[in-house]
């Protein structure tokens, strides 16, 4: 081929044609530079474009960010990205710092000290942190996808806490082992909650399918950032080595900007699935306005601190998702709830969940049959139940005439603002229910 293409150019030389063949460069056909131009006419010439430099930068730069990049990620992967690697930088550096106690406490470098003790030590300290890690999953692992940005926080809080276990371990030597455990322990939950959550973030971010190279990607970033750190962490310990207010003023001070750093990257993302607090939110605009909001407004108006700081949350914004009970268990009713359910049972025979009203909340209980998207139909039915309940209506009718008039018309709105209407992001529902109704003597399996 390559043979025939080189008579074809002679041939074409002889007539006084210009042949002309171009160096594009870049991982993404939508992303491609020219690198040189060569020209047959009749001699050979080659006109490079740009500085070997710049081709040196880009292949560089080719190692950190993901092929085809901006256009194969979200808007919101580079700002996220970089309070994530400031946060992380401070992480490492404060890293040397508490490991360094850590050790001291432990006692190398004494004489006393034993290798033995040590190693017990330090192996509690690491069988602490898989135990918790096992627990926290057990726990709380299907709730970490519904609540990728809160429990991103949380992550890191409690790696801030682990750390300052660390560092005041020297402090009460009689205490040494149940500290640096309980540090472990917070430690790990960090890990769980911030693998997790991160897969989730990466799912977001991939605009391509390309979800395997922006973690690769991500990867790269990271060892960057902890060579970094830990270059400057080495540097803050042996300048404030025999200094402990030295050090714990640079402790704190790294860690409140860790945290701010962390709330910065996370304030940052716009998501686009649902889950219960942005279709409370989505709900309660579309009731009032007729209008769907769009992820970026949304994403503005989410609580994303833990449940205990709720008191911080816009006075704006009525939690209305906090009075809805999804998936609960059909003996936790009491008779009354039960009779209710008997009688709604009988009146929707092909209905894929039941809802039942109780004095201050609305609980829902899924059928066993149900899919993905009656889980989402049941829990906007939920909202709108609940709702209408601060208006002092008939819920049952007036939410069901809602829904049979508007559900479709607020999902296709959601849609067209860029919403993910297939599932609804929630804890497993492990609690399922099955609704047989007939003659009295058929058999009922």
């Amino acid at each position: 081929m390559v043979r025939a293409s080189a008579m074809e150019g002679v041939s074409g030389e002889a007539k006084g044609e210009i042949v002309i063949v171009e160096e594009w460069n870049g991982s993404s056909s939508t992303k491609l530079s020219k690198t040189a131009t060569i020209t047959a006419s009749p001699s050979l010439s080659i006109q490079r474009s740009g500085s070997r430099f710049d081709h040196v930068w880009r292949r560089v730069l080719q190692a950190f960010v993901p092929e085809g990049f901006p256009s194969s990620v979200t808007s919101d992967y580079v700002p996220f990205q970089v309070w994530d690697s400031l946060q992380g930088l401070s992480t490492y550096i404060r890293t040397m710092l508490s490991t360094q106690a850590l050790l001291s406490a432990i006692g190398v470098g004494e004489k006393s000290a034993t290798v033995i003790g040590a190693t017990f030590q330090w192996f509690l300290r690491d069988l602490t942190g898989m135990l918790g890690g096992i627990l926290f999953t057990f726990y709380q692992g299907s709730n970490l996808d519904s609540n990728a940005k809160m429990w991103r926080l949380v992550a890191d809080l409690m790696n801030d806490l682990g750390m300052l276990m660390d560092l005041v371990s020297p402090l009460f030597p009689s205490a040494f082992v149940l500290v640096v455990c309980l540090g472990s322990l917070s430690r790990s939950f960090t890990g769980v909650a911030s693998g997790a959550t991160r897969a989730a973030l990466t799912q977001h971010f991939a605009l391509e399918n390309n979800a395997a190279d922006i973690s690769a990607k991500e990867g790269s970033q990271e060892t960057l950032a902890t060579m970094t750190g830990m270059a400057l962490g080495m540097l803050l310990a042996r300048i404030t080595i025999g200094h402990p207010l030295a050090i714990w003023f640079s402790f704190l001070s790294l860690t409140l900007f860790h945290m701010y750093a962390n709330y910065r990257a996370v304030r940052c993302l716009v998501l686009t699935s649902l889950n219960m607090q942005r279709s409370s939110i989505l709900l309660q605009h579309f009731m009032e306005t007729g209008q769907a909001l769009s992820p970026e407004q949304v994403s503005r108006m989410e609580h994303i601190l833990p449940k205990w700081t709720t008191f911080w949350s816009s006075k704006n914004v009525k939690l209305l998702h906090k009075q809805v009970h999804l998936g609960v268990r059909v003996s936790s009713l009491d008779h009354q709830e039960m009779t209710e359910l008997l009688r709604s049972a009988g009146s929707h025979r092909k209905a894929k969940y039941l809802l039942v009203e109780r004095k201050t909340s609305i609980s829902i209980l899924m059928h066993k049959n149900s899919t993905s998207s009656d889980v989402l139909q049941s829990f906007i039915h939920a909202l709108v139940m609940a709702k209408l309940m601060e208006e002092n209506t008939s819920v049952h009718l007036e939410s069901q005439s809602w829904m049979d008039k508007h559900y479709k018309d607020f999902l296709q709105k959601l849609s067209l603002s860029g919403w993910k209407t297939e599932r609804l992001l929630s804890h497993s529902i492990i609690w399922r229910a099955n609704w047989i109704c007939g003659p009295s003597d058929d058999k009922v399996d």
